[in-house]
């Protein structure tokens, strides 16, 4: 599969929020927030879409990794085996 420069983006910044979401769970640590000045802020709010915009763009790689499956099924050559008898 073929990675363009936006599906590294958006898979970094979900990998982001996945650590983020690790550390509020675990720690009731907002990274974010502590990087970018509270929840509350302009900035962190932005963040937090910026990363969930990245998460929906990821879910076209199932499409896209499900057509590179079928495409890759289609040109695998078919042996057939024959059994001498």
């Amino acid at each position: 599969m073929r990675y363009r420069t936006w599906d590294w983006v958006a898979l970094s910044l979900v990998i982001l929020g996945a650590i983020n979401w690790g550390l509020i769970g675990l720690f009731r640590f907002d990274l974010i927030a502590v990087i970018f000045g509270g929840m509350e802020s302009v900035m962190s709010r932005i963040i937090y879409v910026i990363i969930a915009l990245a998460g929906l763009y990821c879910l076209s790689f199932i499409g896209r990794t499900r057509d590179i499956v079928d495409t890759a099924e289609h040109r695998r050559p078919h042996h057939s085996h024959h059994n001498a008898v």
